[in-house]
């Protein structure tokens, strides 16, 4: 019996091996899902002080608190309120085109005579900005206008004009602009503190170029950060479409007054895929005033480079919780070298608040004034030891010319 059967035995076998390779290899045979594909790496995303310091800040509309109630059937009324005051921004430069190495030989050269090709080319770039007052200040983002040679503005009446740059700030990618019309149609501006997750948005811009346009959806969420878009983060999230060309442009709720200045979308294709960030009108009103007023924004600064505690590194330096921050770096002669801090030390409060993230910390240092001094607990080779601190100012970042994006 047992020679009988041992022929078919082993095909039974082998058939077997092949249906647990194949069924591992694709589970959706029998009804299981596929495990989810490896996701591709996340895309990353002026005047003198004089001629500043002359100037009052503008004045900007408040908005009233927003009433939740059963929602409209329509939101044109949002948007005739809202959409006349956001600007279509137009920025051209002037860049040298490199020289092809035959032009340099004069063989060549000589067919061409004086008619030489130009070396110059001229680059555009396409964006959004918001009307804020009545003085003709215009809201936009710093990556719209950087590096222009001329900032052109086309407003919704068909009104169009040159506008003068008041002031730029590229840790937060906002800029001020100025433009001289009468009768400017002007956003009023929300209170950020009370927006609140689910709140109907509406982004007002102009994407591709197709003109302007509105797209709705919800906030999504509030205090967005650690996205590496900017230094100072805290983005609002909605899920209204966004896409180049809006930045600059104006996220309004559903009474139409500005929530925030639309900035950036998370996408692996380059289009909307309704995750787009927003900086909040709060924020955006304050770096108006100070661009305005001092034609640049002035933050409190340690002069430290702060890195995250894990609960491995906690251990390592004799504490229970990861709660704090390792000074990785202190710039020399700055506020924390001056005040005795050294790289390795673990800042654990700063005038009497925890340390719990470095992003935050530094956001909430550079609201402080320069000057101010503000008492600190670090610990250094595992003993608690308590300094003093006077902020400086955070000196301006420098940003090179882009010569072609």
């Amino acid at each position: 019996m047992r020679r009988t059967l041992l022929p078919y035995l082993w095909p039974v076998l082998i058939g077997v091996l092949a249906a647990i390779v194949l069924l591992n290899a694709f589970p959706q045979l029998i009804g299981r899902p596929a495990p989810p594909p490896t996701p591709p790496a996340t895309p990353a995303l002026v005047k003198s002080d004089d001629e500043a310091s002359s100037r009052e800040a503008p004045e900007v509309r408040q908005a009233e608190p927003l009433t939740r109630r059963q929602g409209p059937a329509s939101y044109a009324q949002a948007v005739e309120r809202a959409a006349p005051a956001v600007v279509n921004i137009y920025s051209t430069r002037v860049v040298e085109r490199e020289e092809h190495p035959l032009m340099s030989d004069p063989f060549f050269r000589q067919f061409f005579g004086d008619e030489l090709p130009s070396r110059q080319r001229m680059l555009s770039s396409l964006g959004s900005g918001v009307i804020v007052s009545d003085d003709g200040y215009v809201l936009t983002n710093h990556h719209v206008i950087r590096g222009a040679d001329q900032i052109q503005v086309a407003l919704r009446d068909g009104r169009e004009t040159l506008a003068e740059v008041i002031g730029t700030d590229p840790e937060s990618d906002l800029a001020v602009l100025r433009i001289d019309l009468e009768s400017l149609p002007v956003i009023e501006l929300t209170d950020t503190t009370r927006v609140a997750v689910g709140d109907v948005s509406l982004a007002i811009g102009n994407p591709f170029g197709v003109g302007q346009t509105v797209t709705m959806g919800i906030i999504s969420a509030t205090g967005r950060s650690h996205l590496g878009l900017n230094a100072y983060e805290d983005f609002i999230q909605t899920d209204a479409a966004i896409n180049p060309g809006n930045s600059g442009g104006a996220l309004v709720n559903a009474e139409g007054a500005l929530v925030g200045i639309n900035t950036a979308i998370f996408s692996r294709s380059g289009g909307s895929q309704g995750i787009g960030f927003a900086i909040p009108a709060n924020l955006a009103r304050n770096i108006l005033e100070e661009l305005v007023t001092r034609g640049r924004v002035i933050r409190g600064w340690m002069g430290i480079e702060a890195q995250e505690l894990n609960q491995e590194l906690a251990a390592s330096f004799g504490l229970q919780a990861p709660t704090g921050v390792i000074i990785a770096g202190v710039v020399p002669d700055g506020p924390a070298d001056r005040a005795g801090l050294q790289p390795g030390d673990v800042l654990l409060e700063v005038d009497g608040q925890p340390v719990l993230d470095p992003r935050r910390t530094m956001s909430d240092i550079a609201s402080v004034a320069p000057g101010t001094r503000l008492p600190l607990t670090i610990v250094r080779g595992g003993e608690r030891r308590e300094l003093t601190i006077e902020l400086g100012e955070r000196p301006t970042p420098k940003t090179r010319r882009p010569d072609g994006e």
